[in-house]
């Protein structure tokens, strides 16, 4: 059975295949999620691109943006023979685009659209497939609103439910503004947990750190963290031993990087940039002397064409060796 007590969000244009990688290396069982990737660009696009990722990610999900049942169940099919471990659609997302689309949380006023989506799916693949939403959108009331969403899914098979405990204003508030404005209603989600005792319930949204997790954890079976996993990626450190109860892989962020050197180097070959990788390890290091030496120096020296592993090297050489526990306490 797939492990969601832990899951770092999927987040455009950040959960790609190299932070994945590098999110693997700071916890051996949180579950990673992919950026969302659309119906379109999966079935027609460059599929080893777009979906291709390295062994060690597992367990790793695939999340679809999408309205269409057979496309989705194809979409699900593709991503189930590349080998991800879940497929999750898509009920969440606020932005324009995706509105315009007919995918993303404009489906919570949908749940049977959803739900003919979600048994698609689950006809076309083994592997789980899940649902993330929101409480609800506009002028909705969470109570019913959400309510009918996971009834209709779970009635057509869904496996878990990820909820964001905010509304989406669709109408009104940016991509932008929707992360933060709305308020966060978590006691929403307890509700619908209390309401399906039998259904996985995992919460997302506004979660700061490891802590907070643990807390949520009394209410829920699983929790997410989006930003605070990528923005400050130390934080991830601590996710086997406290909510595991497991040995983190590495006992410091220097450990961590000088493990992803063999990957690295790996990908240089194939011709990817330096930067594509090193970019999300800007928040590799918190309250640390020399982190801001370390941001520079990759960002002035990472970016140059040609730049390989001896950049990064220099970069951590500029670090204080401690924890990040042990910097920030």
């Amino acid at each position: 059975m797939l492990g969601r007590r832990f899951a770092v969000a999927p987040m455009m244009d950040w959960t790609d295949r190299h932070c994945r990688v590098f999110h693997r290396h700071l916890s051996r069982r949180a579950l990673l999620y992919t950026e969302m990737l659309t119906t379109g660009a999966v079935i027609h696009g460059d599929r080893d691109r777009l979906l291709g990722f390295d062994a060690l990610e597992h367990p790793v999900a695939l999340q679809l943006g999408g309205s269409d049942p057979r496309q989705l169940a194809e979409a699900a099919r593709i991503g189930q023979d590349f080998g991800y471990d879940e497929i999750n659609l898509n009920v969440g997302c606020p932005s324009d685009r995706v509105k315009d689309g007919r995918f993303g949380a404009c489906l919570m006023a949908e749940p049977q659209l959803v739900a003919a989506c979600v048994e698609a799916m689950k006809r076309a693949v083994a592997v789980p497939v899940t649902v993330k939403c929101r409480i609800g959108i506009d002028d909705q009331d969470p109570e019913p609103a959400l309510d009918a969403l996971a009834r209709a899914v779970i009635a057509s098979g869904c496996d878990a439910l990820i909820v964001h405990a905010r509304k989406a204003w669709l109408n009104g508030l940016s991509p932008k503004e929707n992360r933060d404005l709305p308020p966060l209603d978590y006691d929403r989600v307890y509700r619908l947990k209390r309401a399906m005792p039998d259904v996985p319930v995992i919460v997302n949204g506004g979660i700061g750190g490891i802590d907070e997790a643990r807390a949520h954890l009394s209410h829920v079976d699983g929790v997410m963290l989006g930003r605070a996993a990528y923005q400050e990626p130390w934080r991830l450190l601590a996710v086997d031993a406290d909510i595991f109860g497991e040995a983190a892989p590495h006992a410091t962020m220097q450990d961590v990087l000088e493990a992803m050197m063999p990957y690295i180097e790996e990908q240089l070959a194939r011709g990817t940039r330096l930067h594509a990788i090193t970019r999300h390890f800007v928040g590799a290091f918190h309250a640390v002397p020399g982190a801001r030496a370390f941001r520079r120096h990759l960002a002035e020296q990472g970016t140059k064409p040609g730049a390989d592993t001896g950049v990064l090297r220099d970069a951590i050489a500029r670090v204080a060796t401690c924890a990040p526990a042990e910097a920030a306490a």
